[in-house]
Protein backbone atom coordinates (compact mmCIF):
# COMPACT_ATOMS: atom_id res chain seq x y z
CA UNK A 1 0.00 0.00 0.00
CA UNK A 2 1.34 3.40 -1.02
CA UNK A 3 1.07 6.00 1.74
CA UNK A 4 0.71 9.45 0.15
CA UNK A 5 0.24 12.47 2.42
CA UNK A 6 -2.21 14.87 0.79
CA UNK A 7 -0.82 17.98 2.54
CA UNK A 8 2.37 19.12 4.17
CA UNK A 9 4.20 22.45 4.33
CA UNK A 10 7.94 23.05 4.07
CA UNK A 11 9.70 26.37 4.53
CA UNK A 12 13.15 27.84 4.98
CA UNK A 13 12.56 31.17 6.68
CA UNK A 14 10.06 32.99 8.87
CA UNK A 15 7.77 31.83 11.63
CA UNK A 16 4.36 30.44 10.67
CA UNK A 17 1.65 33.04 11.09
CA UNK A 18 -0.74 30.27 12.07
CA UNK A 19 0.21 29.44 15.66
CA UNK A 20 -1.07 25.88 15.25
CA UNK A 21 2.10 25.10 13.28
CA UNK A 22 5.35 24.34 15.04
CA UNK A 23 6.95 27.72 15.68
CA UNK A 24 10.30 27.18 13.98
CA UNK A 25 11.96 29.20 11.24
CA UNK A 26 12.44 26.21 8.96
CA UNK A 27 11.01 22.78 8.25
CA UNK A 28 12.92 21.53 5.24
CA UNK A 29 12.24 18.78 2.68
CA UNK A 30 15.19 16.84 4.13
CA UNK A 31 13.61 16.95 7.60
CA UNK A 32 10.33 15.84 6.08
CA UNK A 33 11.98 12.95 4.22
CA UNK A 34 13.67 11.72 7.39
CA UNK A 35 10.34 11.72 9.24
CA UNK A 36 8.51 10.16 6.29
CA UNK A 37 11.03 7.33 6.06
CA UNK A 38 10.73 6.65 9.77
CA UNK A 39 6.92 6.55 9.62
CA UNK A 40 6.57 4.73 6.32
CA UNK A 41 5.22 7.61 4.21
CA UNK A 42 6.05 7.04 0.56
CA UNK A 43 5.36 10.55 -0.73
CA UNK A 44 3.77 13.86 0.19
CA UNK A 45 2.19 16.82 -1.58
CA UNK A 46 3.71 20.15 -0.60
CA UNK A 47 1.50 23.21 -0.19
CA UNK A 48 3.99 26.15 -0.13
CA UNK A 49 3.11 28.42 2.82
CA UNK A 50 2.61 32.15 2.47
CA UNK A 51 4.95 33.17 5.30
CA UNK A 52 8.04 32.12 3.31
CA UNK A 53 8.21 33.98 -0.03
CA UNK A 54 10.75 31.43 -1.32
CA UNK A 55 8.74 28.35 -0.33
CA UNK A 56 7.67 27.63 -3.92
CA UNK A 57 11.29 27.43 -5.03
CA UNK A 58 12.07 25.16 -2.09
CA UNK A 59 9.22 22.89 -3.14
CA UNK A 60 10.35 22.81 -6.77
CA UNK A 61 13.89 21.96 -5.63
CA UNK A 62 12.50 19.19 -3.42
CA UNK A 63 10.73 17.61 -6.39
CA UNK A 64 14.05 17.44 -8.25
CA UNK A 65 16.15 16.37 -5.25
CA UNK A 66 13.80 13.57 -4.15
CA UNK A 67 12.23 12.16 -7.33
CA UNK A 68 8.82 10.62 -6.77
CA UNK A 69 8.66 11.71 -3.13
CA UNK A 70 7.11 15.17 -3.50
CA UNK A 71 4.60 17.01 -5.66
CA UNK A 72 3.18 20.53 -5.29
CA UNK A 73 -0.11 22.40 -5.05
CA UNK A 74 0.81 26.02 -5.78
CA UNK A 75 -1.23 29.20 -6.08
CA UNK A 76 -1.70 32.42 -8.02
CA UNK A 77 -2.96 35.85 -6.99
CA UNK A 78 -6.75 35.67 -7.25
CA UNK A 79 -6.99 39.44 -6.74
CA UNK A 80 -5.24 39.98 -10.08
CA UNK A 81 -7.17 38.64 -13.09
CA UNK A 82 -4.06 38.95 -15.25
CA UNK A 83 -2.79 35.93 -13.29
CA UNK A 84 -4.89 33.90 -15.71
CA UNK A 85 -1.93 34.05 -18.10
CA UNK A 86 -0.05 31.62 -15.81
CA UNK A 87 -2.65 28.88 -16.00
CA UNK A 88 -2.07 27.40 -19.49
CA UNK A 89 1.50 26.38 -18.63
CA UNK A 90 0.92 25.75 -14.91
CA UNK A 91 1.36 21.97 -14.98
CA UNK A 92 4.48 22.23 -17.14
CA UNK A 93 6.35 23.04 -13.92
CA UNK A 94 7.99 19.86 -12.67
CA UNK A 95 5.86 18.29 -9.95
CA UNK A 96 3.09 20.92 -10.05
CA UNK A 97 -0.30 19.21 -9.76
CA UNK A 98 -2.69 22.11 -9.24
CA UNK A 99 -3.50 25.01 -6.93
CA UNK A 100 -4.64 25.53 -3.37
CA UNK A 101 -6.35 28.58 -1.86
CA UNK A 102 -7.74 29.76 1.44
CA UNK A 103 -11.25 31.26 1.49
CA UNK A 104 -11.71 31.65 5.24
CA UNK A 105 -11.77 35.42 5.00
CA UNK A 106 -10.17 38.43 3.38
CA UNK A 107 -10.19 39.34 -0.27
CA UNK A 108 -10.25 35.76 -1.57
CA UNK A 109 -13.47 35.07 0.31
CA UNK A 110 -15.02 38.35 -0.83
CA UNK A 111 -14.24 37.56 -4.48
CA UNK A 112 -15.68 34.08 -4.11
CA UNK A 113 -18.88 35.24 -2.45
CA UNK A 114 -19.36 38.06 -4.99
CA UNK A 115 -18.95 35.60 -7.87
CA UNK A 116 -15.95 37.51 -9.23
CA UNK A 117 -13.78 34.46 -9.91
CA UNK A 118 -15.43 33.08 -13.04
CA UNK A 119 -12.30 33.97 -15.02
CA UNK A 120 -10.34 31.65 -12.71
CA UNK A 121 -12.79 28.74 -12.54
CA UNK A 122 -13.21 28.79 -16.30
CA UNK A 123 -9.45 28.69 -16.97
CA UNK A 124 -8.79 26.04 -14.30
CA UNK A 125 -11.52 23.91 -15.84
CA UNK A 126 -10.26 24.40 -19.38
CA UNK A 127 -6.66 23.49 -18.52
CA UNK A 128 -7.54 20.72 -16.07
CA UNK A 129 -6.02 22.37 -12.99
CA UNK A 130 -7.22 20.63 -9.80
CA UNK A 131 -8.15 23.10 -7.05
CA UNK A 132 -7.99 22.57 -3.29
CA UNK A 133 -9.81 24.97 -0.97
CA UNK A 134 -9.91 25.82 2.73
CA UNK A 135 -13.41 27.22 2.81
CA UNK A 136 -15.56 26.36 5.83
CA UNK A 137 -17.94 29.29 5.40
CA UNK A 138 -18.18 28.89 1.63
CA UNK A 139 -19.01 25.24 1.09
CA UNK A 140 -22.37 25.75 -0.57
CA UNK A 141 -20.93 28.48 -2.78
CA UNK A 142 -18.27 26.04 -3.97
CA UNK A 143 -21.01 23.50 -4.59
CA UNK A 144 -22.53 25.96 -7.04
CA UNK A 145 -19.12 26.50 -8.64
CA UNK A 146 -18.77 22.74 -9.12
CA UNK A 147 -22.19 22.59 -10.77
CA UNK A 148 -21.36 25.45 -13.11
CA UNK A 149 -18.00 23.94 -14.07
CA UNK A 150 -18.53 20.16 -14.09
CA UNK A 151 -15.04 19.48 -15.47
CA UNK A 152 -13.40 21.35 -12.58
CA UNK A 153 -11.98 19.06 -9.87
CA UNK A 154 -12.48 20.65 -6.45
CA UNK A 155 -11.09 19.31 -3.17
CA UNK A 156 -12.23 20.59 0.22
CA UNK A 157 -9.45 20.81 2.81
CA UNK A 158 -9.31 19.50 6.37
CA UNK A 159 -12.71 17.71 6.52
CA UNK A 160 -14.30 21.00 5.55
CA UNK A 161 -13.19 22.59 8.82
CA UNK A 162 -10.82 25.42 9.64
CA UNK A 163 -7.77 23.28 10.32
CA UNK A 164 -5.40 25.13 12.60
CA UNK A 165 -7.42 28.33 12.28
CA UNK A 166 -9.73 27.34 15.13
CA UNK A 167 -9.54 26.28 18.77
CA UNK A 168 -12.80 24.37 18.48
CA UNK A 169 -12.59 20.64 19.14
CA UNK A 170 -14.69 17.53 18.66
CA UNK A 171 -18.37 18.15 17.81
CA UNK A 172 -17.97 21.94 17.88
CA UNK A 173 -15.31 21.81 15.17
CA UNK A 174 -17.59 19.82 12.85
CA UNK A 175 -20.73 22.01 12.90
CA UNK A 176 -20.36 22.45 9.15
CA UNK A 177 -20.74 18.72 8.46
CA UNK A 178 -24.26 18.87 6.91
CA UNK A 179 -23.04 21.39 4.31
CA UNK A 180 -19.93 19.34 3.60
CA UNK A 181 -21.84 16.09 3.13
CA UNK A 182 -24.24 17.79 0.71
CA UNK A 183 -21.27 18.48 -1.57
CA UNK A 184 -20.97 14.76 -2.24
CA UNK A 185 -23.88 15.17 -4.67
CA UNK A 186 -21.40 16.78 -7.08
CA UNK A 187 -19.10 14.13 -8.59
CA UNK A 188 -16.32 16.66 -9.14
CA UNK A 189 -15.89 17.46 -5.41
CA UNK A 190 -13.66 15.46 -3.06
CA UNK A 191 -12.52 15.88 0.56
CA UNK A 192 -9.08 15.88 2.15
CA UNK A 193 -9.32 14.13 5.53
CA UNK A 194 -6.18 16.00 6.52
CA UNK A 195 -5.28 16.95 10.07
CA UNK A 196 -8.04 14.89 11.68
CA UNK A 197 -6.21 14.45 15.03
CA UNK A 198 -6.00 18.22 15.40
CA UNK A 199 -9.76 18.51 15.83
CA UNK A 200 -9.90 16.03 18.70
CA UNK A 201 -9.52 16.80 22.40
CA UNK A 202 -9.00 13.07 23.01
CA UNK A 203 -5.71 11.15 22.96
CA UNK A 204 -4.83 8.65 20.22
CA UNK A 205 -6.75 7.17 18.40
CA UNK A 206 -8.79 10.41 18.51
CA UNK A 207 -12.13 8.66 18.78
CA UNK A 208 -14.19 11.85 18.64
CA UNK A 209 -13.35 12.17 14.94
CA UNK A 210 -14.22 8.64 13.85
CA UNK A 211 -17.95 9.32 13.42
CA UNK A 212 -17.25 12.26 11.11
CA UNK A 213 -14.72 10.30 9.08
CA UNK A 214 -17.32 7.56 8.60
CA UNK A 215 -19.90 10.11 7.50
CA UNK A 216 -17.51 11.53 4.93
CA UNK A 217 -16.58 8.06 3.71
CA UNK A 218 -20.23 7.02 3.37
CA UNK A 219 -21.04 10.18 1.41
CA UNK A 220 -17.98 10.56 -0.83
CA UNK A 221 -16.58 7.03 -0.99
CA UNK A 222 -12.96 5.88 -0.99
CA UNK A 223 -12.18 7.48 -4.36
CA UNK A 224 -13.04 10.98 -3.09
CA UNK A 225 -11.63 10.92 0.46
CA UNK A 226 -7.91 11.55 0.91
CA UNK A 227 -5.76 10.90 3.98
CA UNK A 228 -3.13 13.42 5.00
CA UNK A 229 -1.60 15.11 8.02
CA UNK A 230 -0.59 18.77 7.77
CA UNK A 231 2.13 17.28 9.95
CA UNK A 232 3.62 20.50 11.30
CA UNK A 233 0.31 21.13 13.11
CA UNK A 234 -0.07 17.67 14.59
CA UNK A 235 0.40 16.90 18.30
CA UNK A 236 1.03 13.26 17.44
CA UNK A 237 3.49 11.36 15.29
CA UNK A 238 3.24 10.80 11.56
CA UNK A 239 2.94 7.08 12.31
CA UNK A 240 -0.06 7.66 14.58
CA UNK A 241 -1.73 9.73 11.87
CA UNK A 242 -1.36 6.68 9.61
CA UNK A 243 -2.49 4.00 12.05
CA UNK A 244 -5.50 6.07 13.08
CA UNK A 245 -6.81 5.18 9.61
CA UNK A 246 -5.19 1.80 8.92
CA UNK A 247 -5.76 0.19 12.34
CA UNK A 248 -8.53 2.12 14.12
CA UNK A 249 -11.24 2.44 11.45
CA UNK A 250 -12.53 -1.13 11.01
CA UNK A 251 -15.03 -0.09 8.34
CA UNK A 252 -12.16 0.71 5.95
CA UNK A 253 -11.48 -2.46 3.95
CA UNK A 254 -8.03 -3.18 2.57
CA UNK A 255 -9.16 -2.00 -0.85
CA UNK A 256 -10.58 1.17 0.69
CA UNK A 257 -7.35 1.81 2.57
CA UNK A 258 -5.34 1.54 -0.64
CA UNK A 259 -7.46 4.32 -2.12
CA UNK A 260 -7.85 6.61 0.90
CA UNK A 261 -4.19 6.37 1.93
CA UNK A 262 -2.76 7.29 -1.45
CA UNK A 263 -4.15 5.89 -4.66
CA UNK A 264 -7.21 8.13 -4.79
CA UNK A 265 -5.37 11.44 -4.34
CA UNK A 266 -2.89 10.48 -7.05
CA UNK A 267 -5.72 9.64 -9.42
CA UNK A 268 -7.72 12.77 -8.53
CA UNK A 269 -4.79 15.15 -8.94
CA UNK A 270 -3.04 13.21 -11.71
CA UNK A 271 0.21 12.29 -9.97
CA UNK A 272 1.33 9.24 -11.97
CA UNK A 273 4.82 9.01 -10.44
CA UNK A 274 3.57 8.09 -6.98
CA UNK A 275 1.02 5.44 -7.96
Amino acid sequence: MKIIDAQIHVWGTGLPGNKAHIQVTSFTPKQAINMMDEAGVDAAIIHPPSWDPDSVHMALDAVNTYPGRFAIMGSIDLTDPTSVSLIPKWKQQNGMLGMRFGFLGGENQRLLHNQELDWFWSAASEYDIPISALATDSLLILKNVARKYPNLRLTIDHLGGRGGNTDLKDESSMAHMPELLSLSEEPNIAVKATGSPGYSSHPYPFNSMHTYLKQIFDAFGAKRMFWGTDITKMKCSWKECITMFTEELPWLTKADQDLVMGQAICQWWGWDKAI
